[in-house]
């Protein structure tokens, strides 16, 4: 359905022209569906396609939908082994659009959501596993100084920034109502592992968020980098490997499927696959990195759930995925556990180290 409540698409299909970028100074604009955060349209004007992100209207959280960062680090990208779009305008004119707003290219090809990968055959499924690992991987070997990326975010303490933010964050949402969530408050800052490396990170890198060739097991185009920073390669390794560790009825997960009989690798596997093209600097972790990031999950979607309370989430579905928000800081909360055991189980091997 075109979207034209409270957007001024004539102004926009006017920049658009000045710049070049379509023939006459008309367009229609289609709202995409998917994603709960940036309003997403498909820009259409004969015989050109672009793809529109901007804000959301209304009040938002601080330092949230930063599709600036979105536009600068995927202009910085630009031919690289990471594939992304084409970018051609960043512009925060209200005027234009509503809201501040950047334009990229529309890629034409496939968006696969459901990680079990219905319809496709064992090696079509494994193939995809893959070219997702592959594209992760490099990622995290971006040359941030050569990219021009050297000043995209803070260097250095990346984990208990990132606890803070998200600390921050839920509170001004409905997440105090959550026992996990405030245990892994206060758990997490405490247990930091005190290992160190950073690279770029996308933030979000997960199936939904890759455009796939329409026919080949190949990624054409990365999405979705407002979560983007610099900061550790394996807590975005894990946040990617969040799946391996979700119910298929919770959360976009595969834990409880038949892994081998689907073709689709066992976590262990997936990370050998990117250990020897990376290496796997602080793996003994990997427990508080899971953690982690069920907590920032779940803080994203008690943030997506208190969005549709005010009236300002993306997405048509909202309320049922904000609602998932307490389970999955329930399940955050025992992998938490899980490695305090471990780490209590085997402290005796750290004395005098």
């Amino acid at each position: 359905m075109n979207d034209t409540t409270h957007r001024n698409w004539d102004a926009l299909a006017r920049l658009l022209q000045a710049r070049g970028l379509i023939d006459q100074a008309s367009l229609s604009a289609t709202r995409l569906t998917g994603g709960q955060s940036n309003p997403t349209f498909l820009v259409a004007s004969g015989a050109h396609r672009y793809v529109l992100r901007m804000k959301p209207a209304g009040q938002i959280q601080a330092r949230a939908h930063a599709i600036d960062r979105e536009f600068r680090v995927m202009r910085a990208l630009q031919g690289s082994d990471v594939p992304v779009p084409a970018v051609y305008l960043y512009s925060e004119d209200l005027s234009v659009a509503g809201s501040p707003f950047y334009l990229m290219e529309y890629l034409d090809g496939r968006v696969m959501v459901e990680q079990s990968l219905p319809g496709m055959s064992r090696a079509e499924r494994g193939a995809i596993y893959a070219e997702m690992n592959r594209v992760m991987a490099a990622l995290h070997r971006v040359d941030v100084q050569a990219a021009g990326l050297a000043d995209y975010s803070p260097v250095g303490n990346y984990l208990a920034r990132q606890i803070a933010g998200w600390t921050r964050q839920s509170r001004a949402t409905g997440a105090l109502a959550s026992s996990a969530m405030l245990a892994l408050m206060g758990w997490l800052p405490r247990n930091i592992p005190a290992v160190e490396e950073t690279r770029l990170v996308h933030g979000d890198f997960r199936l939904d968020n890759l455009v796939f060739h329409p026919s080949e097991p190949r990624v054409i185009g990365v999405l979705d980098w407002e979560l983007s920073a610099l900061g550790h390669p394996l807590v975005d390794l894990a946040y990617h490997c969040l799946s391996w560790h979700i119910p298929s009825s919770l959360w976009r997960g595969i834990a409880d499927l038949d892994l081998a009989g689907l073709g689709i690798p066992g976590e262990q596997s997936y990370l050998q696959w990117y250990a020897e093209a990376n290496g796997t600097m602080g793996i003994e972790h990997w427990d508080f990195y899971i953690a982690y990031n069920l907590f920032r999950l779940a803080a994203i979607l008690f943030g997506i759930a208190e969005r549709a309370r005010q009236g300002n989430a993306a997405a048509a579905d909202a309320v049922e995925t904000g609602r998932k928000a307490g389970p999955i800081a329930d399940l955050g909360w025992h992998y938490a556990m899980r490695y305090e055991a471990i780490r209590q189980k085997y402290s005796h091997l750290r004395v005098g180290v």
